[in-house]
């Protein structure tokens, strides 16, 4: 597998929120990154109604959201609307990285200001992708 360090150019370390309800998918989305060398903070919040509150508790914004769809109490449709509604959040990039595979849910997330679409990888080579679209993301100068 191929081998890539991350050198940020405006952030050191990355922070990232990872709203995922799957304990496996947050492991494994941690062992990935330390993988591939990424300097990093990762904070995790498992119930879709918890995601606002929380990034206005700490008003320590991350570099970037990962957002899975399919999490509990408030889907995440509903939080990258909420996200994107709210003039102190909107500015956060947004990535989904879901299981959801659908054309149509696609466009939804995109036309509602996701900054990208990923479905959660089942390959190495996929895994890598999707590291390198979230890097690419998460390092563009706002």
């Amino acid at each position: 597998m191929p081998v890539f360090l991350y050198q940020p150019y405006f952030v050191d370390p990355l922070k990232i929120l990872l709203v995922e309800d799957d304990q496996d998918d947050v492991e494994l989305m941690e062992d990935v990154l330390r993988e591939k060398g990424v300097s990093f903070t990762l904070d995790v919040v498992k119930q879709g109604d918890k995601v606002i509150s929380f990034l206005k508790m700490g008003k320590n914004f991350p570099n970037i959201i990962l957002l899975d769809l399919n999490i509990p109490k408030l889907h995440g449709r509903d939080v990258l609307a909420r996200l994107k509604a709210d003039n102190d959040l909107r500015h956060i990039p947004v990535v989904i990285l879901t299981t959801s595979s659908t054309p149509a849910e696609k466009e939804y997330c995109l036309k509602a200001g996701a900054h990208h679409f990923l479905t959660k990888p089942t390959t190495v080579d996929g895994f890598d992708i999707s590291i390198r679209t979230i890097l690419s993301v998460a390092t563009k100068p706002v």
